[in-house]
């Protein structure tokens, strides 16, 4: 008697090429147990989010992220770059009240 092997299908492409021209696959995402976001990681999902790799609902879920928390990861990527993912970077490129 054999062992029977499912793979889970994951929804979306598996893989998209990025605007540098390389590809990215979910392979190169972090590992769903991540618990230290350092910009590196913070980068790649909001490489994948961008280049519809996961979608925003799919990262929080995998991630286990706020919508809040994506967001802004997004929009201080899309504002500044991956520079701006750093944690001693936040404050520099955060937006003042009123803006």
């Amino acid at each position: 008697m054999g062992i029977a092997m499912f793979i889970k299908k994951e929804a979306g492409p598996k893989f998209v090429t990025l605007k540098d021209g390389t590809r990215m696959s979910r392979s190169d995402l972090p590992p769903a147990d991540t618990s230290r976001w350092v910009a590196s990681r913070k980068a790649r999902v909001v490489q994948a989010v961008e280049a519809g790799l996961i979608t925003v609902e799919t990262a929080c879920e995998i991630y286990g992220l706020s919508g809040e928390e994506l967001q802004s990861w997004l929009a201080a990527a899309r504002a500044h770059g991956a520079d701006a993912l750093k944690a001693t970077n936040v404050q520099r490129y955060r937006q003042p009240k009123g803006e």
